[in-house]
């Protein structure tokens, strides 16, 4: 874990700069007031925590300095940390396994969120853990993202079931019984990108959800959805719009390296009752980790 806290404190790099620059640009040196902590909240929601989450440590933080608990606004940094570290309950963020193989993961996301290469790296995490994978590219209406799984599926030497025409729920019905032929330990199913404001192509992906469901019993057992994380607070939607369609149960953040908006995180975690399940941290397969609120807060504000 302590080589994932380097990883991440790296990949933070932009979201700490904005928040913790911010605040120390705020804070050091000054005794606090009403006024520094209004000045606070603003600039909390400013780093995309959210202003549901942003509210919430505002008046935390305004009831720590009412008690003298807090009296220095250097105070702040080390009661934001510890206080954020309280936001995650303790929770199980390990992919569900089913009882009898295969486990079905199916994996959703708006388009040019990283959902294909978010697949590739699952796909190299579980079989890094002696899983034995079968990838479905079940996102036929993009020969690119077939293309790319293909090519991920081989340099990670994991299966891949493709489909000669256009039909995913056909791709993923062959990809099941593939699945369970070759005994494999987990199935991954890559969906079509789409916007979570177009209704005809939700309603095709709680169709590739059924198409599942009658393949497999207790299928699928875990539904991710990759969210960008440089769409800041639009992930917020996504997430919301998504668990309507298939019932998500964690979230995979990609692009987690290359954004100025990880509070997000915080976010997610206030709005929406998710759990983040993984972090990309790059563009390979293995820039891969489990989410660990813990090591994200101390990356934070390192």
């Amino acid at each position: 874990m302590a080589i994932f806290g380097k990883i991440l404190a790296k990949g933070l790099g932009r979201t700490k700069e904005k928040l913790l620059g911010s605040l120390k640009s705020l804070l050091v040196g000054k005794r606090l007031d009403k006024n520094l902590l209004d000045d606070l909240e603003a600039r909390l929601i400013e780093a995309d925590l959210g202003v549901t989450a942003a509210a919430r440590i505002s008046q935390d933080l305004q009831t720590a300095f009412e008690q003298k608990r807090i009296e220095k606004g250097e105070d702040v940094l080390g009661f934001l940390k510890d206080e954020l570290k309280k936001y995650w309950p303790p929770c199980d963020r390990a992919v569900q396994f089913a009882q009898e193989t295969p486990t079905v993961v199916l994996v959703a996301g708006v388009n040019g969120s990283g959902k294909t290469t978010s697949v590739a790296k699952l796909a190299y995490l579980l079989k890094r853990e002696g899983k034995k994978v079968v990838l479905a590219a079940g996102d036929t209406f993009r020969a690119a993202a077939v293309q790319q799984l293909t090519i991920w599926a081989e340099r990670i030497g994991v299966d891949i079931i493709k489909g000669a025409g256009t039909d995913p729920g056909a791709v993923v019905f062959d990809a099941c019984d593939a699945a369970v032929a070759r005994k494999a330990d987990v199935l991954l199913v890559d969906t079509a990108g789409r916007l979570h404001t177009q209704e005809g192509l939700m309603r095709e992906l709680t169709k590739i959800r059924n198409v599942v469901a009658k393949k497999i019993p207790g299928a699928p057992h875990e539904v991710l959805l990759v969210l960008d994380a440089t769409t800041g607070q639009n992930a917020i939607n996504q997430a919301r719009s998504f668990t309507d369609a298939i019932d998500v149960t964690g979230i995979f953040l990609a692009k987690l390296d290359g954004t100025a908006k990880g509070g997000v995180v915080v976010a997610i975690r206030n709005e929406v009752n998710i759990p983040v399940k993984f972090v990309g941290l790059g563009e390979s397969y293995e820039d891969v980790e489990p989410f660990d609120p813990a090591i994200f807060v101390d990356a934070l504000f390192a």
